[in-house]
């Protein structure tokens, strides 16, 4: 597939490395240029691209940014996209350390990727963000291990989210339906799901265990 990836953080690098790997065509990005992006070009030959340009043919975009970043994405960013497209959304809402204070998600009860999928004019699948990003690299396993992790999955769009389902289990992982994007508070920071390294009877317990109430750690 064309994927591409906006954000080349943690997250962002490591998804790049292995979706080359596996022999997709990655195009990456990040705030800071193309010019910027040569040492993980050079490893993983895939694309460097600007921000405007990333989604540009692409069958799978990843937004991989501080969540404060997203209202700053250039507009008609999926204007070149392939149809029937997917959104995958990695971020969370962290406050204190570097968001600073989102009314909407404060204040509305918005979860943070109804906000992000707002700003993006598109829906989104979430997922990865609760990952750790060397666990990318490092603990990816086949069908049936029984030491294979499971991420959960949120979002409306069926399609869409079977697409990024089977994009996961590609990358080595299972993963656990963990609702609509109105119940991705089930994945936030903090929650039991948050960072767990288990499998697919963990994960589930986990996200049925949440609570809708953000803890104070993680209000502004």
């Amino acid at each position: 597939m064309k994927i591409g990836i906006i954000g080349a953080g943690n997250i962002g690098g490591n998804l790049t490395r292995r979706l080359t790997t596996l022999g997709h065509r990655v195009a990456v990005a990040n705030s800071r240029g193309p010019e910027t992006l040569t040492a993980l070009v050079e490893e993983t030959g895939a694309t460097p691209v600007t921000v405007a340009e990333a989604a540009r043919d692409a069958e799978v975009v990843v937004v991989t940014i501080p969540l404060k970043n997203v209202p700053d994405l250039p507009s008609g960013l999926f204007d070149g996209a392939a149809e029937g497209f997917v959104v995958i959304d990695t971020g969370n809402y962290y406050p204190k350390e570097r968001d600073g204070r989102i009314a909407a998600i404060e204040d509305e009860g918005l979860t943070e990727s109804r906000w992000t999928e707002g700003h993006l004019g598109h829906p989104v699948i979430k997922a990865f963000n609760g990952t750790y990003a060397e666990d990318l690299l490092t603990r990816p396993r086949p069908a049936g291990d029984p030491e294979r992790l499971a991420l959960p999955v949120a979002g409306d769009d069926d399609s869409a989210k079977k697409a990024v389902r089977n994009l996961i289990d590609e990358l080595g992982f299972d993963t656990v339906d963990a609702g609509g994007i109105d119940d991705s508070w089930r994945q936030q920071p903090n929650t039991p799901v948050y960072g767990l390294r288990a499998g697919t009877d963990a994960v589930t317990t986990a996200l049925a265990e949440a609570s809708p109430t953000r803890t104070e750690e993680f209000r502004a």
